[in-house]
């Protein structure tokens, strides 16, 4: 019963992760037109990211790195609510982590959390306690782009084969929860680095959700009359 019901809510969940797509293409528009994608910091990280996306197409995959920051990120989410990780374990072929308890964050977390740009981030923020301003501030955006696109590229490798982390909570709503919280990463990211306000964010994202949600009502209610009117 409850994986019907996830599967319902995965569903549900389909015309928002549509809204989301609009909503972020719409927030990409919105802060390059003010000119905020333009600066050193925002170019060195979408080079960092481009640099990723060639290692990966040219050079053969880190996989045990991607393992041990996937364990990793369940042991930390594990923390986060309360669970004690133990027995660490990383291969080539997969690895694994025990917790003394789990729930939907704590599994689904290595697929929406980038752990290896959580880490850039803390040795950022832990070097400007010290050296402010932040120095060699394109090299750190740098460094999150290219983590970051580490994280995007293997999670889609990972989705694409059977992951028991998946399979627990549904395919439809873990693909569905996964891609809506990535989407909503880069958007309070567009929203802190860019001239793009979060109260503008807020508006494109109801508004693109709306009129998603507000499409596929349309489309079902014209199918009905569709319908109606054949048996009529």
């Amino acid at each position: 019963m409850a994986n019907f019901l996830r599967l319902l809510v995965g569903l549900a969940l389909l015309p928002l992760c549509w809204g989301f797509t609009r909503a972020l293409f719409d927030a990409i528009v919105a802060a390059a037109g003010a000119e905020g994608l333009a600066s050193a910091e925002t170019l060195s990280l979408l080079g960092g990211i481009a640099a990723f996306a060639f290692a990966w197409m040219a050079l053969s995959h880190p996989v045990k790195m991607y393992v041990l920051g996937h364990e990793l990120t369940h042991a930390l989410w594990g923390l986060l609510f309360g669970a004690r990780p133990s027995d660490v374990r990383v291969s080539e072929t997969g690895g694994s982590v025990k917790l003394t308890k789990s729930n939907l964050l704590i599994t689904l977390a290595p697929y929406f959390f980038p752990f290896y740009t959580f880490v850039v981030i803390v040795v950022a923020l832990v070097t400007y306690a010290f050296l402010r301003p932040l120095p060699y501030l394109p090299l750190w955006m740098f460094l999150i782009g290219f983590t970051w696109s580490f994280h995007v590229l293997f999670t889609l490798e990972t989705l694409g084969q059977r992951q028991p982390d998946v399979k627990l909570y549904g395919r439809i709503f873990s693909w569905t929860f996964i891609f809506l919280v990535n989407v909503a990463i880069v958007l309070v990211w567009l929203a802190s680095m860019t001239p793009l306000t979060f109260a503008q964010l807020c508006g494109i994202i109801v508004s693109r959700s709306i009129a998603a949600y507000m499409g596929v009502g349309l489309f079902f209610w014209k199918s009905v009359l569709w319908v109606y009117r054949r048996v009529s």
